[in-house]
């Protein structure tokens, strides 16, 4: 007897009791309807997940999927690590927010029940995300690499100092700031870090970086958006001892000694995102930041705008 030739991977907020549970029912549904389901190895140690009867397992240091989607229970920390999980796969990701904001996410809990029966029908399209590679080198020698969705930030590991450093693009120094650090972003992160620190907000189909200083101390510290094959460059002074750590997504981290260099530029491998509708972006931020558009009349003034024409 064969398995089932479709199989969806579920990927859970880890300390949610809630989540784990729909992923449970989840997962029962997709079973029923005739579509192989599989988890990482950690979210099925003593949750609902793992009372679910065929639910298959993948270690998460080797997820050699074999899924053509990974449905994500949870907010875009969550949606954050089934990217990680399925990074180089090509699989695409549809997320089911559970938490607040949830930006990455294409349904919310209320539609969980449709979300389920569109997987089943492949009702859905795919579109695909910049993302960042970052490489930190020191002395000429690569010491770390890594990749971004949402950005990369490298920022001051102690309160009590300022970092001092020479952002660079396309070979050719910019400025020197004495910060709390800087954020490179995609135009998918442009709603997370990079607007926090003042960022602007880009639309997801443009194809461009930023980068966005925090709190510079310098009469030119606004935020830059540059060409989507620039390359961004950020150098610690040598002689500076105020200790740093660079981030990738909030997830991944490691420490940067002074006179580091860290380069990030636009990654050959986009991270592609499921899409059950056609709303537009604008829709999206007015309801995620819950904006004042009371008084509207947009359809209207297009009615007078069309009877205009036709007098």
């Amino acid at each position: 007897m064969t398995g089932p030739t479709r199989r969806v991977l579920l990927v859970t907020h880890a300390s949610r009791a809630d989540a784990q549970e729909l992923a449970a029912a989840v997962a029962t549904r997709l079973l029923s309807a005739g579509i192989g389901v599989c988890a990482p190895e950690s979210d099925l140690v003593g949750t609902p997940l793992s009372r679910v009867e065929g639910v298959g397992a993948i270690p998460e240091d080797e997820p050699d999927i074999g899924c053509e989607l990974v449905c994500v229970l949870g907010g875009d920390g969550t949606i954050l690590r089934g990217a990680e999980l399925s990074r180089g796969s090509g699989v695409p990701l549809l997320g089911v927010n559970l938490g607040h904001v949830g930006f990455l996410a294409e349904a919310e809990r209320d539609d969980l029940d449709a979300t389920v029966e569109r997987i089943c029908a492949r009702d859905y399209t795919v579109e695909e995300r910049l993302t960042l590679e970052v490489t930190v080198r020191r002395d000429g020698a690569t010491v770390f690499s890594s990749w971004a969705l949402n950005d990369v930030s490298v920022e001051k590991a102690a309160r009590e100092r300022m970092l001092e450093l020479t952002v660079e693009i396309d070979g050719r120094p910019l400025s020197t700031w004495g910060c709390d650090g800087v954020v490179v972003a995609t135009p998918t992160g442009s709603t997370a870090y990079a607007f926090s620190a003042g960022g602007p907000v880009v639309w997801p189909d443009v194809e461009a970086l930023l980068l966005v200083p925090i709190s510079a101390h310098a009469l030119f510290a606004r935020p830059v958006v540059v060409g989507p094959r620039s390359h961004l460059a950020v150098q610690l002074l040598a002689d500076s001892d105020a200790a740093a750590v660079l981030w990738c997504d909030g997830r991944r981290a490691v420490s940067l000694p002074p006179g580091a260099q860290v380069e990030v530029q636009r990654s050959e491998q986009p991270v592609r995102l499921a899409r059950l509708g056609t709303g537009a972006f604008t829709d999206r931020l007015v309801e995620k930041f819950a904006l004042p558009v009371h008084g509207w009349r947009g359809a209207a003034r297009q009615r007078q705008a069309t009877q205009g024409t036709d007098r």
